[in-house]
């Protein structure tokens, strides 16, 4: 009893054996067939038994895709992703294709659908990306199930998404961000380590609320380079998981912060000495009741308040990470470095975001193509004692010495005589 996957000439096959209930699928490639047979067992430890039951070949695209997400994404996505699927498709996605057979899915739809979305301007390129993504996620799992031959959503996002309206990456300025430091010390000082861990290591919000003392490398002392902070966890939507990328990343502490923290872990330990604690652990930003703080009451209750005390511009919370980024660029840290530090998933994100920042654009570099000539730099440092027995040597030989040994039988440059003569 049990999913197996086998092989039966050259094709691959799911073999389901439940309760005495048997059913086999042909699935095409081993790494799909792999990939089934780890949903089905998921769905199967959840005693869902649904793979046994016919298949309507009227299904909707609205029913197929209501399956999908209460099945397949519920299991193998975060909550954060389950819930961003079903916003997505009850809002963009079932209104337009709701009503419409799954197997009456066609690219010509998909493509005339999105058209109208880029062409009406009012979603952004996120947007749009987030919408072809669930599209494609849904098409292609019918693909798997053998409800579609292919996905019409396959491979639209390189005609559809470049066009699109993209948000700009807002950042405030050092001076800015300065100014709202010193705004939170006078207003909010309880939240003052919290916005300038936002500001120092550019972690999300989510990460913010989900960091850990133990996550925290302090060093020896400030001098020490083996400080850190482990960003592992992530805070959505009431639960704790990974961090967006999916994996964990180290951001480097600054001196000014591991001072910040240490006053602030210092003051911890002495409020759990007296309350009889032994130590100090769990959440380094908690809420009044010892869990996560609510982002959405921080964003209103604090960080916007202190935004107009401050007299500065309104931003989103986010903007204190581009801020990080924009202040570790302009002071020439490496994209490379930046994209580490940030946990971007390519270096390609990085240079999207943020490749506008990079110093050293000069139009003194545009002015040196009218130059007629440019001196040409040595890749080696000159050795002066050398450099004068050449310019002797130079010295003691003729023009006329020197034209003699070019194209000669020693062959020291090139005896291609239309080189050597213009008049041929």
């Amino acid at each position: 009893m049990g999913v197996k996957v086998r092989k039966k000439n050259v094709k691959w096959y799911v073999v389901i054996d439940y309760h005495g209930r048997r059913k086999s699928k042909c699935v095409g490639t081993r790494e799909a067939a792999e990939r089934v047979k780890r949903e089905i067992e998921a769905r199967l430890a959840l005693d869902d038994t649904g793979i046994f039951e016919p298949k309507s070949r009227g299904e909707t695209f609205k029913e197929y895709a209501e399956r999908w997400l209460n099945s397949h994404a519920k299991v193998q996505c975060k909550p954060s992703t389950h819930a961003s699927y079903d916003q997505i498709l009850s809002i963009h996605l079932f209104p337009r294709f709701g009503l419409v057979a799954l197997r009456n899915m066609t690219r010509e739809a998909v493509k005339s659908y999105l058209s109208d979305m880029a062409a009406s301007g009012k979603y952004a390129h996120g947007t749009l990306k987030n919408i072809l993504a669930t599209l494609r996620a849904v098409l292609s799992h019918a693909v798997e199930d053998g409800d579609l031959m292919s996905n019409p959503a396959a491979r639209l996002g390189k005609f559809f998404l470049p066009g699109a309206r993209r948000r700009k990456a807002e950042f405030l300025t050092r001076a800015e961000a300065a100014s709202f430091l010193e705004t939170i010390k006078a207003h909010r000082p309880q939240r003052y380590a919290l916005f300038l861990t936002a500001l120092r290591t550019g972690m999300r919000l989510g990460e913010l609320l989900a960091l850990q003392w133990d996550d925290i490398q302090f060093g020896e002392s400030d001098e020490d380079p083996n400080r850190f902070i482990l960003v592992r966890r992530n805070y959505v939507r009431g639960s704790f998981t990974s961090p967006k990328s999916g994996k964990e990343r180290r951001v480097d502490l600054t001196k000014e912060l591991r001072r910040v923290l240490l006053e602030l872990r210092d003051a911890r330990m002495l409020a759990a000495f007296k309350a009889g604690q032994d130590d100090v652990s769990g959440l380094v930003f908690p809420s009044e009741t010892s869990g996560p703080l609510d982002g959405v009451n921080l964003y209103h209750r604090d960080f916007l308040p202190c935004l107009r005390a401050a007299r500065l511009r309104r931003v989103t919370f986010h903007a204190l990470r581009h801020t990080y980024a924009s202040l570790l660029i302009q002071g020439s840290a490496s994209l490379a470095y930046v994209k580490e530090q940030m946990g971007h998933s390519s270096i390609q994100v990085t240079v999207d975001i943020y490749g506008h920042l990079i110093p050293g654009a000069n139009i003194a570099w545009a002015d040196a193509l009218d130059s007629t000539t440019s001196p040409q730099q040595s890749a080696t440092q000159t050795q002066t004692g050398k450099r004068i027995e050449i310019d002797a040597i130079e010295e003691a030989v003729e023009p006329t010495d020197v034209i003699e040994l070019v194209g000669g039988p020693s062959r020291t440059r090139t005896c291609d005589q239309r080189i050597m003569s213009p008049l041929l």
